[in-house]
């Protein structure tokens, strides 16, 4: 992998990740489009880690009271109905899906999972999924004619339940084109909850899936095209963009609806679809060498 190479899915990896429209599927995408090698699995986790510390930063605050307040409700019987200890917990129920079935799958997730056919399928069904829920989120808020606006959950209201649930959605998002932020937000808003809420959850509960798989994948970098510097270099990248779109992103969806995503969704699956069809793109491109 060349170093221009780097800096562009480095560029995409921290423009995508917090949008719900899969970093996972983009930097796939990008690499083919441009007659690259598929960066692999290993490459997306580990620059994974430098949107990830973009989280870590603009989330410090509500980390850092959540961390506590987990740590003294250990031996604090009086913490353990705190929001923030509890958090803290749910943060960790939520993770398990995602951790059990990475591992399980983990060929299948740099094998089969990176077929463009099924990135494309991905992104139109998520995309629908992610247009519903939308919907129904802007229904209850709003109201109708002859309906009332209907107050939505908050994080305060979270439980074992709804965090088994939002980690399952989370899960999903191993099979490039699901998107993480998109599947969690998508899971969210149909469980009742406000856009702030899904998404602010989705991103605390990505932490520690997150930089587990990065950790996890790092004996694997520097193999094949794929090097230390250049990995290095994208996740650096990855880090800086990511912290500008996760600013912007929280600003947008508390006023404005997700639809534009969901029609870019839409629109690049059937976009992928075509070029396969027509022989433009493999399925496959990329993989052999990758």
């Amino acid at each position: 992998m060349s170093w221009f190479e780097s800096f562009v899915l480095g560029l995409v990896q921290g423009l995508t990740e917090f949008l719900p429209i899969s970093s996972s599927a983009h930097l796939r995408l990008t690499a083919a489009f441009a007659g690259w090698h598929d960066p692999g699995a290993a490459f997306t986790a580990i620059t994974q880690i430098g949107t990830e510390a973009a989280v870590l930063i603009y989330f410090r605050k509500d980390i850092v009271r959540i961390v506590s307040a987990w740590f003294r409700s250990l031996t604090d019987r009086s913490m353990r109905g705190d929001h923030d200890a509890q958090m803290g917990w749910l943060v960790i129920v939520g993770s398990i899906p995602i951790g059990v079935l990475g591992v399980t799958f983990k060929d299948q997730i740099e094998g089969p999972f990176r077929d463009l056919r099924l990135i494309a399928t991905t992104l139109i069904v998520m995309g629908v999924v992610l247009g519903i829920a939308d919907r129904l989120a802007a229904r209850d808020e709003v109201g109708g004619k002859h309906r009332a606006a209907k107050e939505r959950k908050t994080l305060k209201e979270l439980g074992v339940k709804d965090g088994l649930i939002f980690g399952f959605c989370q899960a999903m998002a191993l099979i490039p084109g699901v998107s993480r932020s998109g599947a969690t937000i998508s899971g969210g808003l149909l469980m009742g909850y406000t856009r702030e809420a899904a998404a602010r959850y989705s991103f605390l509960l990505a932490i520690p899936a997150v930089l587990a798989s990065g950790v996890f994948e790092l004996k694997d970098a520097g193999e094949g095209h794929v090097s230390w510097g250049p990995t290095i270099f994208a996740t650096v990248i990855a880090f800086g963009v990511g912290y500008a779109v996760i600013a912007w992103f929280m600003k947008f969806i508390t006023t404005k609806s997700f639809m534009p995503f969901v029609i870019y969704r839409v629109l690049l699956g059937v976009l992928l679809f075509a070029l396969v069809a027509a022989g433009v793109l493999s399925p496959h491109a990329g993989e052999s060498a990758g």
